[in-house]
């Protein structure tokens, strides 16, 4: 068990991003061993945990920064500027981190004093059944983020619960140890993330421990008559506030592809007519119009921000899918932003290794995600723009 005392302190934004710059460099050198390991290390977790980045946004009552959202995608945006797959984590960890504030007292008492990291996967895969005063859960996940380094992992699960007329959407808290890990975590993209298979099988799990996500979801509250009413996640629509991460990490990535392709242009001679690139209107035109997407990129992803902040200011009007078309047309402008440099480039940027093959790789993984898919979320958009009823959390 891994005691911790738990002492309030105030970090600054500046102390933060300071923190995740260390993140990013140590990740950055030690991109090429999380690629061949399929993980990011112990020294880049141990940072995260260093910096407070995984506590950050933990309730003041527990002793955490209270990070607004804000400065949560700042931090993330900055890591990504040096590793999307170690910002994947660090958006990741302090994320799952909060969840035990949507759990009644007594869990999240015991989670959060326990310490540790937290995985999860929402998928509701799991079976549940019932055993006196909590449930046995089983099942098989696949895509838990980060499950090699954490101490606890939430598991989507349907339950049904005595006084609920149907099956409900929740998340139990399992301790890691009463798990299996199937290291199956071989991609292209995001290798560094270790987003591996778990299979539980009758792990007993106390009702203080399982999360009803169906009720975060409707109130945006924990189950408690007092709480603290500055917490930011208690007052913004679940799964977008959720997914915020997912757009900074591209947009965190695409940064650093304009900023190689700036570089690598600047030295770059084309043969057949000799013409410095940097002085020639063809790589010009294609940086200016880069950065110009990009700021529109950052635009929306502010815009984002702003709903979520306003949202019960603005009367919860906002639809779930307008989250999701404004987040994925953000993801994929950050794509055609480095598939553009690529091709600009040209062959000499196809080598193995470097930071374009790295950062292209890792921001179309990002919008493969379930949570990223631009064409589902413009349909859903489009229905909900028409009046009709999307079904998407956002």
């Amino acid at each position: 068990m891994e005691s911790v005392s738990l002492k309030e302190k105030d970090l600054t934004v500046e102390e933060l991003l300071a923190g995740a710059e260390k993140v990013g460099q140590l990740a950055e050198q030690e991109a090429l061993e999380a690629e061949s390991k399929a993980t990011i290390s112990q020294n880049v977790v141990n940072l995260i945990k260093e910096t407070q980045i995984s506590r950050m946004m933990l309730p003041k009552k527990y002793g955490g920064p209270q990070a607004d959202l804000k400065t949560f995608a700042k931090v993330v945006r900055k890591v990504a500027n040096y590793n999307i797959s170690a910002a994947w984590l660090t958006y990741l960890y302090p994320l799952h981190n909060m969840l035990p504030a949507f759990l009644p007292e007594k869990g999240a008492d015991e989670i959060i004093h326990h310490g540790g990291l937290i995985a999860d996967i929402f998928a509701a895969l799991g079976k549940a059944e019932r055993d006196g005063d909590g449930y046995r859960i089983s099942g098989k996940w696949s895509f838990v983020s980060g499950i090699n380094f954490s101490d606890w992992v939430g598991v989507g699960v349907m339950i049904q619960f005595p006084e609920t007329e149907k099956p409900v959407y929740c998340l139990p808290m399992l301790k890691t140890t009463e798990v299996e890990v199937i290291h199956n975590w071989d991609t292209f993209g995001l290798r560094g993330s270790g987003s591996n298979q778990i299979i539980a099988d009758n792990v007993y799990v106390p009702m203080e421990r399982i999360l009803r996500i169906d009720q975060a979801e409707l109130t945006r509250r924990p189950p408690l008559e007092e709480y603290d009413t500055d917490y930011p996640f208690y007052h913004v629509p679940f799964f977008p506030s959720f997914y915020l991460g997912f757009g900074y990490m591209a947009l965190g990535g695409a940064e650093r592809i304009l900023k190689e392709f700036k570089v690598l242009t600047k030295k770059r001679v084309r043969l057949m007519d000799g013409v410095r690139e940097s002085e020639s209107p063809r790589s010009q035109r294609v940086l200016a119009e880069m950065t110009t997407d990009f700021h529109i990129a950052e635009g929306l992803l502010d815009k984002y921000i702003d709903l979520l902040v306003d949202y019960e200011k603005d009367g919860c009007k906002t639809p779930p899918s307008e989250f999701f078309a404004i987040r994925t047309k953000a993801i994929k402008i950050c794509v055609d932003i480095a598939v553009r440099a690529l091709l600009t480039l040209g062959g000499g940027a196809l080598y193995k290794g470097g930071p374009m093959e790295l950062f292209l790789r890792d921001i179309i993984a990002v919008a493969t995600h379930k949570t990223s898919l631009y064409e589902d979320a413009v349909a859903a958009y489009g229905k909900d723009l028409f009046g009709f009823e999307s079904g998407v959390r956002g």
